[in-house]
């Protein structure tokens, strides 16, 4: 897990509850020792500029691009957006998700809400999701799959979202104890492991 700001103690726990052995990212050479990686919510801007700084922007952009599981939330999902809107000039991503993504889309943090999702992928009951400062897709390649979407303002808003062996959301599962959305990645990272 990307461990250089954000909400990494609680998506350690997820994971290890999930059935994982999460291990701290905060280097370069660390990332050889990964099979999965989980980018969590924090400030995305700050995010970048540390990536950047400790020297993991490229390596974690070719493990990406070379087939490394990746699931983002909130921030972690701007860090996976090709195309960000809102963000500042000099802000990068790592990439990886065919998507356009607005960043703070619901508003400021005073405007931070949960919603019960109906997600097909972790079963019938529905899944309460936490957005604070939350962004949202606003356009998605032909490749990604949308999980979920908001309904604001009319107009219906994709906050979980699939590529292949990448995940993210747009909300915190890691702070309301279901564990569903932490299983799916474990599974995903699995059935990527060579057999």
């Amino acid at each position: 897990m990307l461990a250089v700001q954000g909400d990494v103690r609680d998506h350690a726990h997820a994971l290890a509850a999930a059935g994982a052995d999460p291990v701290r990212v905060r280097r370069p050479a660390e990332i050889e020792a990964i099979d999965g990686l989980v980018i969590p919510g924090g400030e995305s801007t700050v995010m970048d500029k540390l990536v950047r700084a400790f020297g993991l922007a490229e390596p974690l952009r070719e493990a990406i691009t070379a087939g490394l599981p990746v699931y983002g939330s909130c921030a972690g999902m701007i860090m996976l957006a090709d195309r960000i809107v809102g963000g500042r000039a000099d802000q990068q991503t790592l990439g990886g998700l065919d998507i356009t993504l607005r960043r703070n889309a619901f508003g400021r943090q005073v405007d931070s809400f949960e919603a019960d999702l109906r997600i097909r992928e972790l079963g019938p009951e529905p899944v309460r999701a936490v957005f604070i400062r939350a962004p949202w897709v606003e356009e998605c390649g032909p490749g990604v799959e949308v999980l979920a979407s908001v309904d604001r303002g009319g107009a219906s808003h994709p906050v979980a979202i699939r590529q292949g062996q990448r995940l993210a959301t747009s909300f915190h599962p890691e702070v309301t104890g279901d564990l569903r959305v932490h299983r799916l990645f474990v599974d995903i990272v699995a059935g990527a492991a060579p057999q």
